[in-house]
C-alpha cells in the first residue's frame, strides 16, 4: 500500500501522504478501513519515527485519518481534495456572526474544510471542544468572549495554529488575532454623538456580565465621567419603567426588541422621549422605526481579514474596523 522510492525528490514523508491518498481514491482504501501502524510503516521502508507521524499527522489534522487509542489509525474520510481543516469556536450563532461566518468561507476558497463549534459562554464546554480536538486541526479560529482562564486550553495547541477571535484577553496577547477594542469603540463613538446625547437626561448602559465584555463598560464608564452625564448600569430592562429623557445603550438584540415593545405600551416615542443605541449593524436595523443608531465592527471585514491573515500564513494581531451609524433612534 505505501510506496517509498529513494532519489525521487518527493520526501518521504509526502510519499507516504500519496501513498495512502491513491489507495483510498483506487478504493483499496475505504471510510473506517484501518491502515498500517506507525512501527509497521518505520520498519518496513527503513524510516525515522519522526518521518511517519510528520505524514500522519498532516492526514490526521486534514480529516483524513483518525487515531483511535489502543486500536490504531483508521481512514475517517474519503474526501483526499480537502487540503486543510479549520477548527472554528464561536461563543454563539447570530445574524452578525453568521455574516462574518459567508465572509470567512468565501475569502478561503477551495478544498478546506472549516467545521464549527459553540462554547455558549460555558466555559466546561469551552474546555471540552478544545481538549477533544487538540491535534486535529490544521488551525484553530477560537473566540473566547468573556471567559477568563482559557489560556489553560488554548495553550495545548500549537501556538502558530491559534488565532484570537474578537476579544484578546491579558493571557492570550502571545497569540495572533483580529480583534476589537471595545472600550476604544464605545468611547470614541459615543463621543462623535456627543451632540445628540446631551440632549437626553441620562444614559443607561444595559451590560450583561456573562456575555459583554468589560472593556466596554470602562469606555462607557470613562465617556460618561468626562463629559460628566448621568448614567447608570443595568444587567436586563425586566421589571424596569422607562422615564422620558433616557438614552439606552444596548449590545444585545434581546434588549433591543423589549424596549421598543415597552415604549409602545406606554406611549414613548422613540428619539423625542427615549433614544437607543444599539450595538452591531444589520439590515433589519436599518429598517426598523424608521432606523435605529448602530455602534458596529464590520464583520464581513473581519471574516476576509482572518481568511487573509490563514491563507498567508500571518502570525499578527489586527485590530478590526469600526463605526458609528447615527439613524432615527437617536
Amino acid at each position: 500500500m505505501i510506496k517509498i522510492k529513494q532519489n525521487i525528490g518527493v520526501p518521504k514523508y509526502r510519499q507516504i501522504i500519496n501513498s495512502i491518498e491513491d489507495a483510498i481514491l483506487s478504493g483499496s482504501l475505504q471510510k473506517g478501513d484501518q491502515i498500517p501502524s506507525i512501527n509497521n510503516v518505520k520498519e518496513q521502508h527503513n524510516l525515522s519515527r519522526d518521518t511517519v507521524l510528520m505524514a500522519f499527522n498532516e492526514l490526521k489534522s486534514r480529516g483524513i485519518i483518525q487515531s483511535i487509542v489502543g486500536k490504531g489509525y483508521y481512514v475517517a474520510s474519503e474526501n483526499v481534495n480537502v487540503t486543510q481543516k479549520i477548527f472554528l469556536l464561536f461563543d454563539e450563532l447570530n445574524s452578525f456572526k453568521e455574516d462574518l461566518y459567508n465572509s470567512f468561507l468565501e475569502n478561503l476558497g477551495g478544498n478546506i474544510q472549516v467545521d464549527i463549534f459553540f462554547h455558549h459562554f460555558n466555559k466546561n464546554v469551552f474546555s471540552k471542544l478544545i481538549n477533544d480536538n487538540v491535534g486535529d486541526y490544521n488551525y484553530y479560529v477560537i473566540m473566547p468572549a468573556n471567559l477568563t482562564n482559557t489560556n489553560e486550553d488554548i495553550k495545548k495547541l500549537a501556538k502558530d495554529k491559534v488565532y484570537i477571535l474578537d476579544q484578546v484577553h491579558d493571557d492570550l496577547l502571545e497569540y495572533s488575532a483580529i480583534y476589537q477594542n471595545f472600550e476604544k469603540v464605545i468611547f470614541n463613538n459615543l463621543t462623535k454623538a456627543l451632540h445628540l446625547i446631551k440632549k437626553y437626561k441620562k444614559i443607561i448602559l444595559i451590560f450583561s456580565e456573562d456575555k459583554q465584555p468589560q472593556d466596554m463598560l470602562k469606555g462607557f464608564n470613562r465617556f460618561c465621567k468626562k463629559n460628566k452625564m448621568p448614567f447608570e448600569v443595568i444587567n436586563s430592562l425586566k421589571n424596569r419603567a422607562l422615564n422620558k429623557g433616557e438614552l439606552y445603550v444596548m449590545p444585545d438584540d434581546k434588549s433591543l426588541l423589549r424596549i421598543i415593545k415597552k415604549m409602545k405600551s406606554s406611549n414613548l416615542l422613540l428619539a423625542k422621549d427615549i433614544g437607543v443605541i444599539s450595538y452591531n449593524d444589520t439590515l433589519l436595523k436599518e429598517i426598523v422605526e424608521g432606523g435605529i443608531t448602530t455602534i458596529s465592527t464590520d464583520f464581513n471585514k473581519m471574516g476576509q481579514r482572518l481568511a487573509e491573515m490563514i491563507l498567508n500564513k500571518e502570525l499578527v494581531k489586527v485590530e478590526n474596523p469600526n463605526n458609528l451609524i447615527i439613524r432615527n433612534s437617536l
